[in-house]
């Protein structure tokens, strides 16, 4: 003899199983959410991570504790977080250097594109040619007739091999032939500090860096790096004005979570921190760590992210760029 299940106790009964995760997943976040910055402390990285981790932490009634993991051209922390469950809680904030590491590792134990689900474009910023004042050049073209009357003896920091920095870098060489010496750190920290004591000679270094040593005279800024002059360094050329033809280049940073993440945490995340980035307090305190908020929607950020791919390995390829 047959029974029939009545239907409120079916329901009842499917509830039971999939009510608590449907119910996490609307509530996200209920817990600290960990934000990994694949790169060292005190970087352009790390201070817009810190910025956006205060704010997301009070707007959203949770932690975001932000967690270092440096190393291997920012690709240690990276690959700890495409490993871990996507469930909302580990995230990455990534830079240009995501999409340079490919071209420059024989292989990454992650895919770039296709082990992540993209939250959004976050901010972007120039580099800026900084050389210590004992370097004998008042502007680029001084700099670069100076490296090739002395190949070799001009040196520039940079955060690591295969670094935005170290890039940055090697495009100089390739597009005005100046001869000059890469110098990996283990972050940006060190290099700055370095450039500072004269022990190197120049760098391409984040904006904080120049707005730090810069007006102080610890440092000379020759030109920035993006087709258009940075807005807390008004005075400083861009490298195009500076003489150096088709040089235009910005990093960037944006926001992944492990693939597979729930596409509505992915959206309430994203939602939040476009908010935030229109908010006049957090624009300042941007704009005063150097970058500038652009935030994007995942799919927006997620055909940019292929577009810089294809960019930037044209660029290691063209400049002949390789890891030391």
């Amino acid at each position: 003899m047959r029974f029939a299940v009545p239907a409120l106790v079916l329901a009842a009964a499917v509830a039971a199983g999939g009510a608590p995760a449907f119910a996490q997943q609307q509530a996200w976040p209920t817990h600290p959410v960990k934000l990994i910055v694949p790169f060292a402390p005190g970087g352009f990285t790390d201070v817009t991570a810190r910025i956006l981790g205060q704010k997301l932490s009070q707007a959203l009634g949770q932690q975001f504790v932000i967690e270092n993991k440096p190393g291997a051209g920012s690709t240690i922390g990276t690959d700890f977080v495409a490993k871990s469950p996507p469930d909302g809680y580990t995230l990455v904030m990534v830079s240009s250097t995501h999409v340079i590491s490919p071209w420059l590792y024989k292989s990454l134990p992650y895919d770039p594109v296709k082990s992540f689900a993209v939250v959004g474009k976050l901010v972007e910023s120039p580099y800026v040619l900084l050389v210590h004042p004992k370097v004998q050049a008042k502007n680029v073209q001084e700099f670069v007739a100076l490296a090739k009357a002395a190949p070799d003896t001009i040196h520039y920091a940079s955060s690591g091999n295969g670094s935005a920095q170290h890039l940055m870098g090697g495009l100089f060489v390739s597009l005005t032939g100046a001869p000059l010496k890469h110098v990996p750190y283990r972050g940006s920290s060190g290099a700055a500090q370095d450039l500072v004591a004269g022990i190197v000679e120049s760098s391409f270094a984040g904006v904080p860096n120049a707005l730090a040593q810069v007006p102080n005279g610890r440092l000379r800024a020759l030109a920035v790096t993006t087709g258009r002059r940075a807005p807390q360094l008004p005075d400083v050329p861009t490298l195009q004005e500076a003489g150096v033809g088709g040089y235009d280049a910005a990093v960037w940073l944006a926001l992944l979570a492990p693939a597979g993440t729930p596409k509505e945490i992915v959206h309430k995340l994203n939602a939040e921190i476009g908010k935030l980035m229109a908010a006049p307090d957090t624009k300042k305190a941007l704009f005063d760590a150097g970058v500038e908020p652009t935030p994007s929607s995942p799919e927006e950020m997620a055909e940019y992210l292929q577009q810089e791919l294809t960019r930037w390995g044209k660029v290691v390829k063209e400049a002949d760029i390789r890891l030391e």
